[in-house]
């Protein structure tokens, strides 16, 4: 039995380090643009993507970014509780790798986006993608972890319904 906690030990350790990967990955680009670029500035990369500092003060393609700002403390106290909740499912799920990874991914961007939030009131965004005059909404590092791992969750799931049959 104590065999089987250290290895669930080691697991939750592992998973952990790849959030904190993720969140530094994240955070070190964020300072990066910052330093960089002032607000609303940017710079041409490709003819489909460009460099660009945006805020963000609401959640995923500015949603509630309007609102009067009860919004940041209400993501971020959502970003921490779901941070809970994710390290309590790695601490019990250790040896599904492909649903903790999805999960350590999650966790390392929600992780990042709360922080900005603490620290400015708003997520810095720089990831610009456009075609044909439309642009899809920026984003950051951070995003880009958490759809990762929600697609790696849905994929999790289709791959446990199929084995189940």
């Amino acid at each position: 039995m104590a065999r089987r906690g250290n290895a669930a030990g080691l697991g939750l350790v592992h998973w952990l380090a790849i959030a904190l990967v993720l969140l530094l990955a994240d955070q070190f680009t964020k300072i990066l643009v910052i330093g960089s670029f002032q607000l609303g500035e940017g710079i041409p990369v490709t003819g489909f993507f460009n460099l660009v500092r945006v805020h963000n003060a609401g959640a995923a393609f500015s949603f509630l970014a309007g609102a009067s700002g009860w919004q940041r403390w209400f993501f971020t106290a959502l970003g921490l509780v779901a941070a809970v909740v994710i390290v309590w499912m790695l601490k019990n799920h250790p040896v599904q790798r492909l649903f903790c990874f999805a999960l350590a991914c999650i966790l390392g961007g929600a992780v990042g986006n709360v922080i900005d939030r603490v620290l400015y009131g708003y997520v810095v965004d720089f990831l610009d993608f456009h075609w044909a005059g439309m642009h899809f909404p920026a984003f950051n590092v951070a995003d880009s972890a958490i759809t990762v791992g929600a697609v790696c969750l849905i994929l999790d799931e289709l791959l446990r319904v199929r084995r189940g049959r």
